[in-house]
């Protein structure tokens, strides 16, 4: 039978709307039910590709692959089924639009009925307490309050105190949307709300959606707003599955007042170090002042436990050769590489990450895979590609580095006699270079842990030496300085030239020195390792927030200083960070 009297034929008596196409894209012939996708008349000898906006490629494709296309016209949605009218392989397409629509609508109404499950938490209501007087706190507890369930009664939802910071809400799916258009606009609003204190109120918000039950869905709230906890609050965190979605984090973390938890956590670790038989210490890939100081902070715990430790170190940049050489030629420390770390790491072995939770950031990742007794110790804010199920957990986004924390924790667990001269200048430059000489995110803490080195026997002036650079070094980073562009909005930008070993060093302390030219509320500077790795330094004075912008690339930190690798050149790694600020 020819394809005409073929198409003649079927067009006559398929009861759907249905449609012939050639192989160049033109309407052979349509059925009489075709009016109920397109409402004029005539389409034969007209362009399938301009009625439906469907190359006739992807058509062949479709019938090959078995997946179809939606199309949605005259007020319907109709699913194409694509036949081919023959063998060979230019053969003319059957094109049958199957209606869709109330399978659609119902699909539609049955994913915006799905109960989604809030936990919503006020973040620093026991500073707030402390800070007020009892009649003021009570007044802020109600208005807190009243705001949060008037904008639960926005969203029909079903809210419950759990205690004085925390609530639980059910509500449906369909007002998922207009939360993230308004980026959950009740943090502003509680932000703004009146307080005693030197600082605003702010919520942490976990939204959990897509559970295969409520029970699926509730665990997916509460693991949402362990990351807006664990990223330092004022931000809302939705989890679809697998899926992460950030909003807000506008506010720095306010500082906890209590060491409570650090005297826990000291506790905690000196027994966890009592029952293993070696400790393996190992920081992020290519570490820094604060990483290294850390890493001897707590090699000096385990010593004084009498614990076999070691410390993991593959590769040292030239910003630590000077305090590395000092505490290699001291013998009192045990460095490794990472085929060393590997053979001596059994499920008894105790690993201490710090200065990062992420294995993908971590010096040797293989070693999670070794032992199940982990212990993160960090200062960055949590990422959802957290250490997963470690022993403990020691993740607090408020410090300004990883070495205060250990400092506290040396507070606890040691007499401050116990540290050697070098750990207390190496915990003490850790801070100095991680708050940028004490300037940003400082906190009563910082300078307490500080004086307890100070006391320790740290030197202030042997520190200042452990961040001497050399002339080459210098050159390149007033060079990188003087090339700054100013892209208006605040924003400061540069471009380092070359392939420098030290680049990560360079970058964060040009993006430093731009933050102190006047109207400069951001900087982000960009240049190539000697391995060709593009890495980007962030810095902020807090009204923007860079560690939403560093994440989108891949990267991560705190509000006012955050950093990120690339695989891009620096000047497209720069393109991209604009475009981020500007939306």
């Amino acid at each position: 039978m020819s394809e005409t009297l073929f198409g003649k034929l079927i067009s006559s008596y398929i009861p759907l709307p249905m449609c012939i196409v050639n192989k160049n894209g033109k309407v052979v012939r349509a059925n009489d039910h075709i009016s109920e996708v397109f409402i004029y008349d005539g389409i034969e000898d007209a362009d399938f590709f301009a009625l439906t906006g469907i190359k006739v490629s992807d058509l062949y494709e479709e019938f090959d692959s078995g997946k179809y296309y939606m199309l949605e016209r005259n007020g319907k949605q109709f699913r194409l089924l694509i036949n081919k009218v023959g063998e060979h392989e230019a053969a003319n397409l059957l094109v049958f639009f199957y209606d869709v629509t109330n399978y659609e609508n119902l699909k539609d109404r049955y994913n915006d009925e799905k109960t989604c499950v809030g936990k919503i938490n006020i973040d620093n209501y026991d500073e707030l307490i402390a800070s007020t007087s009892p009649e003021k706190s009570m007044t802020i507890s109600a208005e807190v309050d009243k705001t949060i369930r008037k904008w639960a009664a926005k969203i029909n939802a079903s809210i419950n105190k759990m205690k004085d910071t925390q609530y639980i809400m059910y509500f449906q799916n369909a007002y998922v949307d207009g939360m993230v258009e308004s980026k959950f606009s009740i943090l502003d609003d509680v932000r703004q709300i009146e307080t005693e204190a030197d600082f605003p109120m702010s919520l942490s918000i976990g939204i959990g959606i897509g559970g295969k039950n409520l029970v699926t869905t509730e665990e997916y709230a509460t693991a949402a707003l362990d990351l807006a906890l664990g990223r330092g609050g004022d931000q809302a965190v939705i989890k679809r599955m697998s899926k992460i979605e950030y909003y807000g984090g506008k506010m720095q973390t306010v500082e906890k007042g209590n060491k409570g938890k650090s005297r826990v956590v000291a506790h905690a670790l000196k027994q966890l170090i009592d029952q293993s038989n070696r400790v393996i210490i190992m920081g992020h890939a290519h570490p820094d002042m604060d990483c290294f100081g850390a890493s001897l902070g707590i090699y000096r715990m385990c010593v004084m436990y009498g614990r076999d430790a070691y410390i993991v170190l593959n590769d040292i940049n030239d910003s630590l050769q000077a305090i590395y050489k000092q505490a290699k030629e001291s013998e009192n420390y045990n460095f490794i590489n990472h085929k060393k770390a590997e053979s001596l790491t059994d499920k008894d072995t105790l690993v201490i990450m710090v200065d990062t939770h992420r294995p993908s950031y971590a010096e040797n990742a293989n070693l999670l895979q070794l032992t199940d007794r982990i212990v993160v110790i960090d200062h960055h804010r949590r990422a959802e590609d957290c250490v997963a199920n470690p022993v403990l957990s020691y993740i607090e986004s408020y410090a300004s580095s990883a070495s205060e924390l250990v400092s506290e924790i040396l507070q606890y667990a040691a007499p401050k006699k116990t540290l050697i001269k070098l750990e207390a200048e190496a915990l003490l430059g850790g801070i100095t270079i991680d708050t940028n000489r004490f300037a940003v995110k400082t906190g009563v803490r910082t300078f307490e842990a500080a004086a307890w080195l100070r006391r320790a026997g740290a030197d202030t002036t042997e520190v200042k030496r452990f961040f001497q650079t050399d002339m080459e070094t210098f050159k390149v980073r007033a060079k990188c300085i003087a090339a700054a562009e100013f892209c208006g909005n605040g924003i400061a930008t540069s471009v380092c030239e070359g392939w420098n070993e030290d680049a990560q060093v360079i970058n964060s302390q040009v993006a430093d020195e731009l933050l102190n030219i006047k109207d400069v509320k951001a900087s982000f500077v960009a240049g190539r390792t000697e391995k060709g790795k593009t890495v980007i330094s962030a810095r902020s004075l807090g009204e923007i927030n860079v560690q939403v912008i560093m994440e989108k690339l891949g990267g991560g930190g705190h509000l006012t200083t955050a950093g990120a690798q690339v695989d891009c050149s620096p000047e497209e790694v720069i393109e991209k960070v604009l475009e981020l600020v500007r939306n």
